[in-house]
């Protein structure tokens, strides 16, 4: 029943609690530990919630607020209510019920629920889309992800038997990669950011969402999780990738390569290597959208690059909840 459940606003002093959840969840991933959200915690109305039933910790919800909305979360890629444990239909649709009557209390008339997709879920746990319907919700926005599956499988014939001769010929060229086993220097860093930061201004008339200084600040906090691979040509670095990494999905969260890069395909080989190490690992390997304009709109050339390594198409869904 809604009225099992009870909510309260997250402090400081709840740290460890919040965190033990996410890591044990069937559906929480490093983005939602509190020394990921805390970089950038002085951007944000942080209005995030430590959800019992009947005085135990089953959720958490991280959330800012926005004037009359709350949204979950928009410093995040994903959101939703992260589990202890999966509830089950019935129990979560007593949940968003008693979510929806906490913010109208609290003066709130939406929440923005940004879902998770479900390649991150340890375990199937997509008991709140039903009841975001039963709810009320309305569907406003669905990204198309480019993901490639756990197994090899998923190669196209063209791409893999292409794979070791590319990897031959770009090598006696002079190019170089490392595998990723050891963390890059921090002087690696600002390299790649420098390239990164030049051609995501001149080619998307967009900057990268993390600074040097914070990118650099969760990669030591989370050096199992956040990678940056190299190649370099020469010795000198031509294009990169930055990874993260979930318990199910390997997730490209940036690229970029300079002309020298784009004339040798290194970034071909960069994420050729990263998706094979993603599937020794059964993992899917998530290339992120490819869409614009709030998600009206799709880059049909990036998504073509994308699904040329054999993705296709997961959604990622937003809803918007009356309160």
């Amino acid at each position: 029943m809604a009225d099992d459940f009870s909510f309260r606003p997250y402090c400081d002093g709840d740290e460890a609690a919040w965190n033990a959840l996410v890591a044990a969840s069937p559906n929480g991933t490093f983005l939602f530990d509190r020394r990921f959200m805390g970089y950038h915690a002085d951007r944000f109305d942080d209005v995030s919630l430590m959800i019992e039933r009947r005085g135990k910790l089953v959720a958490v919800l991280p959330a800012h607020r926005q004037g009359e909305r709350v949204a979950s979360h928009g410093g995040l890629s994903y959101g939703g209510l992260v589990l202890a444990d999966t509830l089950g239909a019935q129990a979560t649709w007593d949940l968003m019920q008693a979510l929806q009557a906490h913010w109208r209390e609290q003066g709130v008339r939406e929440l923005l629920y940004k879902t998770m997709p479900s390649i991150y879920h340890r375990l199937p746990c997509e008991d709140d889309r039903y009841a975001l319907l039963r709810c009320g919700a309305q569907l406003v926005r669905r990204d198309a992800l480019s993901v490639i599956g756990p197994t090899p499988a998923h190669w196209p014939k063209k791409r893999r038997r292409a794979i070791t001769l590319a990897t031959r010929q770009r090598e006696e060229l002079g190019l170089s990669v490392r595998a990723g086993a050891a963390p890059e220097a921090a002087e690696d860093w600002a390299v790649f950011w420098q390239l990164l930061d030049r051609e995501l201004q001149a080619r998307h008339d967009s900057r990268p969402v993390h600074d040097l200084d914070e990118i650099q600040l969760l990669a030591n906090r989370f050096p199992d999780q956040i990678s940056l691979r190299l190649a370099r040509w020469s010795g000198r670095i031509v294009a990169g990738l930055v990874l993260f990494d979930t318990p199910t999905v390997c997730h490209l969260q940036y690229m970029a390569a300079d002309e020298q890069g784009r004339r040798c395909a290194a970034l071909d080989l960069l994420l050729e290597r990263a998706i094979a190490g993603a599937q020794a690992q059964a993992k899917w390997f998530d290339f992120g959208h490819s869409n614009e304009d709030h998600g009206r709109a799709l880059n049909a050339g990036l998504a073509f690059y994308k699904e040329s390594f054999g993705a296709s198409t997961v959604v990622h869904d937003h809803y918007l909840l009356p309160c």
